[in-house]
C-alpha cells in the first residue's frame, strides 16, 4: 500500500466543517435515552471485559499460521474510511476519540463531515440524483455490542447517519425507510431541508437527461467534480483506545439509479458489520454485488475463523468475484479491523484508496486488488 501524507486537521476545524448547527447538536457525542420497551436491557459495559480478553491468549482470535505480508501493524485507536474524502472524516473521528468520545461517537461524527460537504457528489444532499431528479439517502451504523440502526430511501435529511443512530437507540427497530424515516427524523428534531440539487449535481443531471443512459464507471470516486456519472459511499470503521469497535456508512447512492433503488450501505452485513469480540468491516463499490454476498459479514466471519484482517478482506473479495461475473465492469473495496488493532484492505480492481488514521497521523493508502494480482 502506498501512503500519501495528509495535512492534519484540528478538532476545532473539523467541527467547524460540520456547520454551526451540527457543532451545537447533541447528535455527535451525547448519549441517547434507551427505547422504553428495552428498559430491562442490561447496561452496556465500559469495555474493561474486552480489554481483559485481549490479555488472555485463549480468548483472543488466533491468526492464520502465516500472516499476510499486506497486513498493517496493530494500532489502537485506529480509524479507516473509504476513498480520499475519508481524510477529513478521519481527522474529525480521531479528534472525537482524542477528546474522550467512544468508537460509536467517532464513527457517527466522522462521516457527518462528508455528509456536509457541499461539493461531494457521492454522499449527502449534494449527491447526484436518481433518474427522476431526486436525491435519496441511505445510512447505517453499528456498535461494539451488535446494536445496529439504518435508514434508506430518505429525502431532505441533512445527516442520515445521525438518524440511523437514533433508529438504533430510540426505536425497537433496525431500519426505517422513506416517509416513515423522515417523519421520525422530524419527531427527533433533525434538520430537514427542501429538495434542491446542488449546482454540480444539476449540471450532471441535465447532461444525463440528453440520452438517459445508466452506465456506472468504476473508481469514479477519484474523478473531479463533473466527471462521469457513477459515484460512491463513505464507510468508516473505528477501534477506540478502550478496544471497542464501531462502523458507519452513508451515501446518496448510484447516480441516476431507478427511483426507489437502495444499495448495500444501509444493509447490516453488506455495507458494514461489527462483532465486538472479533472485528469490523465496511464495503464500498457496486452495492448489488455486495448485497448478494454479504461481504462485510463474510470478512468478519473469516476473522472469527482465524484469518488476519488482510486475509479476510481478500477472501471476501474473491467471493464477490466468484458470485458476480465480469469483474472488469465493477469495483468493490473492503476495509477491516480486528479487535486487537490489525487492519486490512482489498479491492476487485486497482484504484481503491482509503484513509488510515492513528493519533499520530492520517495517510491516504492505495489498496491492493484481485485483478492486479491476477494480471
Amino acid at each position: 500500500m502506498t501512503p500519501i501524507a495528509s495535512p492534519r486537521l484540528s478538532r476545532r476545524a473539523a467541527v467547524r466543517s460540520l456547520g454551526a448547527a451540527v457543532a451545537a447538536s447533541p447528535a455527535i457525542v451525547a448519549c441517547r435515552e434507551p427505547w422504553a420497551h428495552a428498559a430491562d436491557r442490561p447496561p452496556i459495559g465500559d469495555g474493561r471485559d474486552q480489554i481483559a480478553d485481549l490479555e488472555d491468549p485463549a480468548k483472543r482470535p488466533q491468526p492464520a499460521a502465516e500472516e499476510n505480508p499486506g497486513d498493517a501493524p496493530a494500532e489502537r485507536p485506529l480509524v479507516l474510511s473509504t476513498w480520499r474524502h475519508g481524510l477529513a472524516a478521519n481527522e474529525a473521528a480521531i479528534g472525537i476519540l482524542r477528546e474522550g468520545g467512544s468508537a460509536l461517537d467517532a464513527a457517527e461524527g466522522g462521516v457527518m463531515v462528508t455528509e456536509a460537504e457541499p461539493d461531494n457528489l457521492s454522499v449527502g444532499l449534494a449527491g447526484l440524483p436518481d433518474r427522476d431528479g431526486l436525491v435519496t439517502l441511505d445510512a447505517s451504523i453499528m456498535d461494539h455490542d451488535g446494536r445496529a440502526g439504518a435508514v434508506c430511501f430518505v429525502q431532505g435529511v441533512r445527516h442520515p447517519i445521525a438518524l440511523a443512530r437514533m433508529v438504533m437507540e430510540k426505536t425497537p427497530h433496525v431500519m426505517l425507510a422513506g416517509i416513515g424515516a423522515e417523519r421520525f427524523a422530524r419527531e427527533q428534531g433533525l434538520e430537514i431541508v427542501e429538495q434542491d440539487l446542488s449546482p454540480a449535481a444539476r449540471e450532471r443531471y441535465e447532461k444525463w437527461l440528453i440520452d438517459s443512459r445508466y452506465e456506472p464507471v468504476v473508481n469514479i470516486e477519484n474523478e473531479p467534480v463533473g466527471g462521469p456519472d457513477n459515484h460512491d459511499t463513505i464507510g468508516m470503521i473505528v477501534l477506540d483506545g478502550e478496544g471497542r469497535l464501531a462502523a458507519s456508512c452513508t451515501t446518496s447512492g448510484l447516480g441516476f439509479k431507478m427511483h426507489g433503488r437502495v444499495g448495500d450501505s444501509p444493509i447490516i452485513g453488506a455495507g458494514l458489520f461489527v462483532d465486538g469480540g472479533i472485528g469490523a468491516a465496511t464495503c464500498t463499490g457496486l452495492g448489488e454485488t455486495v448485497m448478494k454476498t454479504l461481504t462485510s459479514f463474510l470478512a468478519v466471519e473469516r476473522m472469527r475463523e482465524g484469518d488476519t484482517p488482510q486475509a479476510a478482506c481478500e477472501a471476501a473479495i474473491r467471493r464477490v468475484v466468484e458470485k458476480n461475473p465480469n469483474p472488469e465492469s465493477y469495483q468493490v473495496g473492503i476495509l477491516a479491523i480486528s479487535r486487537d488493532g490489525r487492519s486490512g484492505a482489498y479491492a476487485v480492481q486497482r484504484g481503491f484508496d482509503f484513509a488510515r488514521s492513528t493519533l499520530e497521523e492520517t495517510t491516504l493508502l492505495d489498496s491492493p486488488s484481485l485483478l492486479e494480482t491476477r494480471g
